[in-house]
């Protein structure tokens, strides 16, 4: 099958975009974690004078200058070390870095991670200042205590797919008692979840396990079905694996990513909300204005070519804002999810979650 038809066909699909999950042995890491409180960020050159740069960004609007290292991290593994989107380009082209160093920003440090529990764990822990992950992962662990400030939202358009091995399940109906292979806590876990009770399937079992891992497993029948996003999902299915389902035909199961900051971090660059989102948006506006360029760039981090990047990762599909109606009511609905089914330790109030 074309990867291309197959794209287009999803893509056609995907009219109304509007929604992930960790299992509760994270949250007992996550609370047991946020109890021993936020340790001090390991930020070595906080309030050295890093010359005229550090000088000119003494104070902006009202603050001191930040910490000279910013320590970043975000989900994905690739040769550049940079996620996609505006984040990406900005990192990749230095748009970013210049922004940041007027503020006294001389480093930004950047790690990959390979789900969202594992990042907000290092979050927690202070090894990180902020990060941008799933929302699923992210709700979660502030429900549980995480001191984290939500400061924007980058995309409300994850497409989760449900792949089935081959000669096996032929429609969601059924996986009844069959085993999946999920990430767990990742926006592919919430799809799954969500899925399975819209369907009113039962007695499945999930099995944790990373993305390489899964495709493995169920190469060998190992599990009856695994869930996947982007241009691995894409490739499973022209290889011949069945797509039993994919999020574009349940909109409130959307995936959306989300950036999130300490407020220790907070304690220490109050402006750093406002800095950072306008630092993104140039780094937006610059990447429009070179798309070609920006699909090269998006197919080295993904592993593909630019005419597939530009199919699966559109440039529209990147926010302009921080915020939006569409992006708030997909984290309200996937909140509201993790609540009920007793994944989010307490329910919350979005709006005092985020930073605007």
């Amino acid at each position: 099958m074309n990867i291309h038809h197959i794209q287009s066909e999803l893509r056609r699909s995907y009219i109304n975009r509007f929604y992930f999950l960790p299992i509760s042995a994270l949250m007992a890491v996550i609370l047991l974690l946020s109890a021993c409180g936020n340790p001090g960020s390991n930020n070595a050159g906080a309030g050295s004078d890093t010359g005229a740069a550090a000088a000119s960004a003494k104070e902006t609007e009202g603050t001191a200058a930040a910490p000279a290292v910013l320590n970043y991290g975000f989900i994905g593994s690739n040769t550049l070390n940079l996620p996609g989107g505006a984040e990406g380009w900005g990192l990749y082209k230095g748009i970013i870095q210049e922004e940041l160093s007027k503020y006294g920003i001389t480093e930004v440090k950047v790690t990959g991670f390979p789900n969202g529990p594992d990042q907000t764990e290092s979050l927690i822990s202070g090894r990180l200042d902020f990060g941008s992950l799933g929302d699923t992962p992210a709700i979660i662990a502030y429900a549980t205590g995480a001191k984290t400030r939500l400061i924007s939202q980058l995309a409300t358009n994850q497409i989760a797919y449900l792949i089935g091995k081959k000669d096996g399940p032929e429609t969601v109906q059924d996986l009844q008692g069959k085993t999946i292979a999920i990430q767990k806590g990742s926006f592919m876990h919430r799809y799954i979840a969500g899925l399975l009770e819209e369907e009113g399937v039962s007695g499945y079992k999930f099995v944790h396990m990373l993305i390489p891992d899964a495709a493995a497993a169920l190469a060998r029948g190992d599990v009856d079905a695994t869930t996947n996003n982007g241009v691995p999902a894409l490739k499973q299915v022209a290889d011949g694996y069945p797509l039993l389902d994919d999020a574009t035909k349940h909109p409130a199961l959307l995936g959306s990513s989300v950036t999130v900051v300490s407020e220790n971090y907070l304690s220490k660059f109050s402006a750093f909300p406002k800095v950072w989102n306008d630092a993104r948006e140039k780094a937006l506006a610059d990447l429009k204005l070179h798309e070609s360029e920006y699909y090269e760039f998006i197919a080295k981090v993904n592993d593909t070519t630019p005419e597939i990047a530009k199919q699966v990762y559109p440039i529209g599909d990147i926010k302009e804002t921080a915020f939006s109606e569409e992006g708030t009511a997909l984290l309200e609905g996937t909140k509201n999810f993790l609540v009920k089914e007793k994944l989010a330790k307490q329910d919350f109030d979005i709006s005092s979650w985020k930073l605007q």
